[in-house]
């Protein structure tokens, strides 16, 4: 906290201008109070003041708090020197003497006046000057990140569907086929001698491998040919 800050003090006067405030956003005023300028100017920027609170909250939550805090008539924002700046309606009182003030001049009319010299609310001046304030572009800023962030979730999503979800590889005929030999002759089979019983295992083998190919194409085929039933029939004939 730098000396200027130091200087200021919060009265229970002070605090009465939060009232309209939702609590949410008490923090962030009160934040703005001890380290915007002595008259209650600083830049509009949600990004800045992030980087600047203990807390760190995201720059879409300090804008959001800031649009509550318009809402409330305790800050308004305006245009000057090619950028946005805020200005507190109820600055605090402090002592101007020797303190340098950098930030531009807000538009006539449009001037905040200090709640501990005596008056609750901003003045009639303050108030009829509001419509100068930049809330529809503050508003509009908001709605496009909402807008961008759902965006970049429902495309997230698309590519998740797009991703092809893995097979599971069909068992091989093959590894669950009787055994080619004899248990005398498995697995190596009978060499250069032949045997009968392997020859019968052969056989059996051979004659298990087709049916199971056939029962396979005759699946096929008659999945083929209800869907060719239900192109034929399908709908409503009136």
């Amino acid at each position: 906290m730098n000396r200027r800050t130091k200087q200021r003090m919060i009265s229970a006067e002070d605090f009465a201008v939060l009232d309209r405030a939702p609590d949410e956003s008490k923090p962030l005023a009160m934040w703005l109070w001890l380290n915007l300028d002595p008259l209650g100017r600083g830049p509009m920027d949600p990004e800045w003041i992030a980087t600047q609170q203990s807390s760190r909250p995201t720059p879409d939550t300090v804008l959001e708090q800031l649009l509550m805090l318009m809402e409330a008539d305790f800050l308004a924002t305006y245009q000057a020197e090619g950028q946005e700046w805020i200005l507190l309606l109820h600055p605090l009182k402090v002592d101007l003497r020797g303190t340098p003030i950098t930030t531009p001049e807000p538009p006539q009319g449009l001037r905040g006046e200090p709640v501990a010299m005596g008056r609750g609310r901003a003045s009639e001046g303050a108030r009829a000057g509001a419509g100068t304030w930049d809330r529809g572009r503050a508003w509009a800023e908001a709605q496009v990140r909402a807008e961008d962030a759902a965006r970049a979730e429902a495309w997230d999503a698309v590519q998740r569907d797009r991703e092809a979800e893995p097979e599971r590889p069909e068992r091989p005929f093959v590894l669950d086929a009787p055994q080619m030999f004899c248990d005398e002759h498995m697995p190596g089979g009978p060499r250069e001698k032949k045997c009968g019983p392997c020859r019968d295992f052969r056989l059996l083998r051979e004659e298990w491998m087709a049916r199971r190919v056939y029962v396979e194409r005759m699946s096929s085929y008659e999945a083929a040919r209800s869907m060719r039933e239900e192109e034929v029939w399908g709908g409503d004939p009136f």
